[in-house]
């Protein structure tokens, strides 16, 4: 008998050996996904946006150094919300004020990478980027509820994440060529997919119930960059 509750777990509980309440416990992960369905369709919106105004993306091509500056200001401008937001992350209203601000200079960023590209690209990384996330979510739910975990990813995938930001200031140095960017974007696809594992390991047993800001932040940014990834991918071997 003890032996089929190891094996099957009490059907009320995300994973074996369960203290918390599982009620609790689901409301706080419907939480998240209820933010992050919201970032999702706000950074649609806005990405379409850049993609179907032609003078925004124009704007930014052909102003010269006005252009470049406004550029350099979307790329900067997410990493310095993340310092506000991780502050304020329990003090609400203002953590959803910063968590929207932070989502539309994401969704402006995506959208200028997807305006320079071609729209049936874009359409791919999208269909991909999807069917892997649901994928590796109800994977990673499945394999929790029989006692797998993946903490032990942590420190793998950050060294990971620390080689792609040096080799991505390598590239802005030195330019590799086409093959290389080919190369960067499938790494960092397989990066992000650990990433969405982790996290989402993270989500079903260690995020308290105050931390869905931080949750949806960490979850949302490796949904973006895998579909980034992919885009890059998909770009340079097209």
């Amino acid at each position: 008998m003890v032996k089929g509750d190891i094996e099957t777990g009490n059907p009320d509980q995300l994973y074996p050996g369960m203290m918390e309440s599982p009620q609790m416990r689901w409301a706080f992960i419907g939480k998240v996904y209820s933010i992050l369905s919201i970032q999702f369709f706000l950074t649609a919106v806005v990405a379409a946006l850049v993609v179907f105004v032609k003078a925004i993306p124009n704007f930014i091509v052909n102003s010269g150094t006005p252009g470049h500056a406004v550029y350099v200001v979307i790329i900067i401008l997410p990493f310095l919300l993340l310092c506000p937001l991780y502050i304020l992350h329990k003090h609400h209203p203002w953590n959803f004020i910063f968590l929207m601000l932070f989502t539309v200079t994401i969704a402006f960023a995506v959208g200028l990478s997807c305006a320079f590209t071609e729209g049936r690209i874009v359409l791919e990384a999208a269909i991909l980027t999807s069917v892997v996330v649901v994928g590796l979510t109800a994977y990673t739910f499945w394999a929790v509820k029989r006692g797998k975990d993946f903490s032990f990813l942590g420190p793998f995938l950050f060294a990971s994440l620390l080689v792609l930001f040096v080799f991505s200031f390598i590239q802005i140095l030195f330019p590799l060529g086409k093959l290389s960017h080919a190369i960067y974007g499938g790494v960092s696809a397989i990066i992000f997919c650990g990433f969405i594992v982790y996290d989402t390991d993270n989500l079903i047993k260690r995020y308290t119930y105050d931390e869905y800001i931080i949750a949806s932040v960490a979850i949302y940014l490796d949904v973006i960059n895998l579909f980034l990834s992919l885009l890059t991918l998909f770009t340079n071997t097209d």
